[in-house]
């Protein structure tokens, strides 16, 4: 079984000490990626919930900087410890509470060792809590904790705080200060020098007008930077003199005024002034210091990374990103850091010129506009022979995501779009669907109606240019089908034609025109036109498909299935009569059979026998999609389960939230032939898909004419499994394919200063000479194509710097 489609931005991300990795939270499990290529290199599996937390343990001397332990924290309740180069789990610590965010101050700011022997190591978890209530229902919490994890246990009777709902907690970079948001308040506590079960906590609150979003520490002051709901950031300096005070009158350049002499402070807050910058017009999600304090970084809905100065407020901006930003995390390498977007796609930075390296892009987040139209559906679409799912995304794309590999392979732009903060969109990408060898892609958008008037569908044509799914537009038509909704597109397997059908009551028949060239004219590209236009009784036509070779077009109209002969456009037949409107059409294999779905308060799943034209059997199942193997004689149905049926539970329970099962048919016998209980099945999606090369000895047993089955459920999270094999489906795979080396060759010359040169192909220039390294690697720094060289100026003077040896020089 392969697992994918997770998120990479559920959490903030950690990089290692050497800044060669970044450890990524990715549902139940830490996924590792190379910063130098992008690319997973290993994985950390071992948590049963969702890791809301990772932090690496950074090193405590210059000979020990490439330790790579870290410590994860889960919703499972359990803290674990880490070889994560090995990868392996040295240690679990269980708290039996879902632990939502993870501090460890005493990594930041190690105390000195007592007795010879090592003081005890604490974390700081936020965990949520149920409070059970004598006649009345259960309610959560949110508590802060205390762990001792050098003795595996909860330190007794330490409780920080009590909150409505569990949030995140924020470490100063010296490990001296934690805080949180709470509403319209920041709680900050001092944490003890000398840690201990019975530590005595210094704290105290700063107070707003408006709700609190985010929060930071400067690294070496008593600043503190928080963002609010607004989009402005209120900037405290001179905080907990009162409190944090050891008796002295100055601290860190800091002096302890008087109520009257406090400017923008509110109350009695003990802080010596409070600034505020507005910038952001909505709300301010990243926060974060310089590692030296001069500057501060702040971002969020605009999707624009804002650099502010800190001593005169200027600002610098990184625009267009193109999506909500969520976290700013740094790394031991000054030059390098990064920033994850809400959609699932995290940017590695150069700082502090702010430059994009590269990206480790995940599945784009389902659309959160709603249907335009009733039974749009979700748009999402199966490439059987590629193994890769086209995902409708919120900025008006389609993403092509490699299933095998779980990574994208590419996104093409349906239409234009420039991201806006709070900007609703107003296009929906309905439909999506590729012909058989992938060639042509089939769009089907439509403009959300401004008070009902004015919604527009329009019908795109995609010609594929290369093997990365690259499409260029071909063909538009606007309003398709005048001014109703299009239900369903489908292309012919065989030959350039595609079908669309529309709750107008009509279908269309689309063919490519060839290429042509008039006399004394420029070739004019091939186009598509309409090609025959059919109806049933004026009924809506809710779904359709082709037969196996083409020869059939089933068309759904809304209680019937209308059969036709797409050459002719002639009615050939009329199947069924059932109670609620078809939404989904299936041909089983060599077409003897087709399977249809109507949901509904009377749902049923029936299979019609094509020779028969009649039922070969039926089921009362709500099937919320159908996908029929390509060659073989079996289909397999993603049924929703009553709401009612809360008892029914999967084999000794083992999965929680099911509202979904999977059933496999064959088509001679009712009987499914295997089952599974899934969880968020309303919106999912199945899928038969051929076996990649790849993965030859790990699905030895599979059927060509089978292949493998994917799930992908409402979330976009998807499971790849072998339906017909014996193995246990509930054991996870590690995608081999997926994992780059970890050993990366040393990069010197040119490379180490600019990287590597692009190839260049023998075959497109014969006259270009080969180029045959020199022994002596010195001598091959300047070599390269003269138009890619820099200034000669500017070489020198990076090669200069590249060959001197970095040292940190600590001024007291």
């Amino acid at each position: 079984m392969i697992t994918g489609g997770k998120s990479f931005v559920s959490s903030p991300p950690a990089f290692s000490n050497d800044a060669k990795r970044l450890l990524v939270c990715t549902g139940n499990t830490v996924s590792i990626f190379s910063t130098s290529t992008g690319l997973q290199i290993s994985e950390l599996e071992g948590h049963g919930a969702p890791v809301t937390s990772v932090i690496v343990v950074p090193a405590s001397t210059p000979a020990s900087k490439v330790l790579c332990h870290c410590w994860t924290a889960s919703l499972d309740g359990k803290i674990k410890f880490w070889d994560f180069t090995a990868p392996e789990l040295m240690r679990t610590i269980d708290v039996r509470l879902p632990i939502h965010s993870m501090v460890i101050p005493n990594l930041l700011n190690q105390p000195t060792k007592s007795n010879g022997k090592s003081p005890n190591l604490f974390a700081y978890i936020y965990v949520e809590v149920v409070k059970q209530k004598e006649g009345q229902p259960n309610s959560s919490c949110g508590q802060i904790r205390k762990c001792n994890l050098t003795q595996s246990r909860l330190a007794g009777g330490v409780n920080l705080a009590e909150t409505h709902k569990p949030g995140c907690i924020t470490i100063s970079p010296s490990g001296k200060y934690i805080g949180i948001c709470e509403a319209h308040k920041l709680r900050i506590w001092e944490i003890p020098t000398k840690d201990s079960d019975n530590a005595v906590y210094k704290k105290i609150r700063l107070h707003h007008t408006k709700t609190f979003t985010t929060l930071a520490f400067h690294p070496t002051e008593r600043v503190v930077a928080a963002g609010d709901v607004t989009g402005r950031i209120l900037l405290w300096r001179g905080v907990g003199h009162r409190t944090f005070s050891t008796g002295d009158k100055f601290i860190n350049g800091g002096l302890n005024k008087d109520a009257e002499e406090r400017p923008g402070v509110r109350g009695d807050d003990d802080a010596d002034s409070c600034t505020t910058w507005h910038w952001h017009s909505v709300e301010v999600n990243v926060l974060f210091f310089s590692s030296d304090g001069a500057y501060l970084f702040s971002g969020g809905r605009e999707g624009v990374f804002v650099v502010w100065q800190l001593d005169t407020g200027k600002k610098k901006f990184l625009p267009r990103i193109g999506s909500p930003l969520l976290y700013f995390t740094n790394s031991s390498d000054p030059s390098l850091s990064s920033i994850s977007c809400a959609n699932n796609r995290i940017h590695l930075l150069r700082m502090p010129s702010m430059e994009i390296l590269r990206s480790i892009s995940g599945i784009k987040l389902p659309s959160s506009v709603s249907d335009i139209y009733e039974g749009s559906g979700s748009g999402v679409f199966f490439d059987h022979t590629a193994g890769l799912v086209a995902v409708p995304t919120d900025n008006y794309s389609v993403q092509f995501y490699s299933l095998f590999n779980d990574c994208e392979i590419s996104e093409v732009q349906i239409c234009e779009r420039n991201h806006q903060p709070g900007d609703e969109a107003t296009v929906k990408v309905n439909l999506v669907a590729l012909s058989r060898d992938g060639s042509t892609m089939g769009t089907v958008e439509t403009r959300v109606p401004e008070e009902r008037i004015g919604g527009l569908a329009s019908l795109k044509f995609w010609a594929c240019g290369s093997q990365n799914k690259d499409f260029s537009l071909s063909t538009v038509i606007y309003e398709p089908h005048r001014d109703a909704g299009v239900s369903s597109i489908a292309f012919h397997p065989t030959c350039p034609m595609a079908v669309t059908s529309s709750y107008g009551g009509d279908f269309k028949i689309w063919v490519r025109t060839p290429d042509t060239r008039l006399k004394d004219q420029m070739l004019q590209s091939s186009g598509w036109r309409c090609h025959a236009v059919g109806s049933y009784k004026k009924k809506p036509m809710t779904a359709a498909a082709f037969s196996a070779d083409g020869s059939v077009l089933a068309v759904a109209a809304e209680n019937v299935i209308t059969l036709w002969d797409p050459e002719q456009n002639i009615l050939v037949a009329v199947v069924g009569d059932v109670l609620e409107p078809i939404t989904t059409l299936s041909f089983v294999g060599k077409s003897a059979y087709l399977v249809s779905a109507s949901p509904g308060s009377n749902p049923q799943l029936t299979l019609w026998s094509m020779s028969k034209l009649s039922t070969s059997w039926s089921y009362k199942l709500n099937a919320e999609d159908v996908s029929c193997s390509l060659d073989g004689s079996t289909f397999a149905i993603l049924a929703l389960l009553p709401k009612t049926s809360e008892s029914v539970e999967p084999a000794e329970g083992t999965l929680q939230g099911v509202d979904g099962a999977i059933l496999l048919f064959n088509v001679e016998n009712p009987v499914p032939l295997a089952t599974w209980f899934v969880s968020k099945a309303q919106g999912g999606k199945l899928g038969f898909i051929q076996t990649s090369p790849k993965l030859e000895d790990e699905f030895a047993d599979v059927k060509p004419d089978h292949g493998l089955l994917a799930y992908m459920n409402s979330d976009y999270e998807y499971v790849l499994f072998d339906p017909y094999g014996e193995k246990d489906h509930n054991q996870s795979i590690t995608r081999e394919q997926n994992l780059s080396n970890l050993e990366e060759k040393e990069k010197i010359g040119y490379a180490s200063i600019y990287g590597e040169l692009a190839e260049f192909s023998v075959e497109k220039d014969q006259t270009q000479i080969p180029y045959i390294p020199y022994e002596k690697n010195w001598e091959t720094i300047f070599s390269g194509p003269s138009h890619k060289l820099a200034p000669l100026t500017k070489l020198c003077l990076d090669f200069l710097e590249s060959s001197l040896e970095r040292r940190s020089v600590t001024v007291e």
